[in-house]
């Protein structure tokens, strides 16, 4: 029993090693559309020679879906997936209060990594699967906004 108990251990501490999470991570498919859409923002940005900081960093604010960095500025990227356009485009959905809770977020972000002042700027992806396409349409655009509060 005992040398069951240490098997079992030894196993799940293998199976859910951080590197090795990372690794099925990666390989696995995405859970839902959101996801699958911040893959194709992510890979659309390393092909156009970004540096990936972070994924679905959450603040008390909200979570930013990827933080990158383009040449010296720090880019926080919103993205944005629909599977049709029945609701709307999908940078509709960035409004005044959604880029608010980004900025705020970005700013706890800056603050907690010792990154101010630090030239940034704000992405937007939107990807939409309309038309029942199998190749999504993606849209990256570029300081899509500025800061969307007053900074105390």
């Amino acid at each position: 029993m005992n040398f069951m108990r240490r098997l079992r251990v030894i196993c799940y501490s293998v199976l859910y090693s951080p590197p090795l999470l990372k690794l099925l991570d990666r390989y696995s498919p995405p859970r839902n559309l959101g996801a699958l859409g911040e893959r194709l923002a992510e890979r659309k940005l390393k092909q156009n020679g970004y540096v990936i900081l972070a994924k679905n960093h959450r603040t008390r604010f909200g979570e930013l879906d990827l933080v990158a960095v383009d040449e010296r500025t720090i880019v926080f990227v919103e993205v944005k997936t629909r599977s049709t356009l029945d609701a709307g485009l999908p940078t509709e959905a960035v409004d005044d209060n959604k880029q608010e809770h980004i900025s705020k977020a970005a700013m706890e972000y800056l603050r907690r990594h010792h990154l101010r002042p630090i030239k940034c700027r704000f992405d937007v992806f939107a990807i939409d699967f309309a038309d029942n396409r199998q190749k999504p349409n993606v849209i990256h655009y570029k300081n899509a906004f500025e800061f969307a509060f007053d900074a105390e």
